[in-house]
């Protein structure tokens, strides 16, 4: 019989949690009681996903995003309530992975995206690991690359050319609201830089400092992660696991 507070300490382990200063509490965010035997992953702790969970029959949930985020009300009303609510009805717990499921090299996202896309690691974007350079498969113009991370992340991405006329070899990426490191995968002279959201001023950066930019999508970038901890965590303690989508189009 596997509780919730095992899964939660080999996580925060596995992912050094205490690395990072976050912009909220990783790991268990609400404890359920319930002996955990089947573990449903996601991208949102949203009540669409909670709601598919305990239909499932899930004892504890991962996520990516979770609650209690810096600056938020902090009061337990509406929205909050209902989510909040619906885990303590039915004694179910939450874990969730912030910054570190961004950064662990093996299934954090950015690491987990380079599988899905095809991208061959040759270092990191940032000191604290979160974000990645390297290389795609082959070089390739900026319609080849858009083409391809829309076949691979179910999604058309919005490219900014950055006025390079030259073939994409190295790249940069960080998935989620990563478009802020644009500048300084330019610095690096990566001819192109992937990330989920984009920002006004981002297109400006692009076009200045001469490199492709494509915003392929905040949660169709970090969908992989999540999954990927999942399946580790339902391995080590021999538990039922199940990734569950929540369609989300940005």
């Amino acid at each position: 019989m596997t509780r919730i507070h095992e899964i939660a300490r080999h996580a925060d382990t596995l992912l050094e949690c205490s690395r990072f200063s976050d912009y909220c509490p990783n790991g268990l965010q609400v404890e359920g009681g319930r002996p955990v035997r089947k573990l449903a992953s996601g991208v949102t702790a949203s009540r669409a996903f909670i709601e598919a969970a305990i239909d499932w029959g899930a004892d504890a949930l991962l996520v990516h995003h979770g609650y209690f985020w810096k600056g938020e009300d902090a009061r337990v009303t509406g929205m909050k309530r209902e989510r909040l609510r619906l885990l303590l009805a039915h004694d179910v717990s939450l874990l969730a992975y912030h910054l570190p499921l961004d950064a662990h090299p093996e299934l954090g996202n950015n690491a987990q995206l380079a599988r899905r896309l095809d991208f061959q690691v040759e270092g990191v974007l940032r000191e604290d690991g979160i974000g990645l350079t390297g290389r795609p498969a082959a070089p390739m113009d900026g319609q080849t690359l858009a083409d391809h991370l829309a076949e691979r992340l179910g999604r058309a991405p919005l490219w900014i050319p950055g006025g390079a006329d030259r073939p994409i070899e190295r790249i940069g990426w960080c998935t989620g609201a990563a478009q802020g490191f644009i500048e300084q995968a330019a610095a690096l002279g990566l001819d192109a830089y992937v990330s989920g959201e984009i920002s006004e001023q981002t297109v400006h950066v692009a076009r200045e400092a001469g490199i492709h930019y494509f915003a392929a999508g905040h949660h169709a970038t970090e969908r992989d992660g999540a999954r990927a901890l999942g399946e580790r965590l339902a391995g080590v303690f021999k538990l039922q696991h199940v990734f569950i989508d929540i369609e989300n189009p940005v």
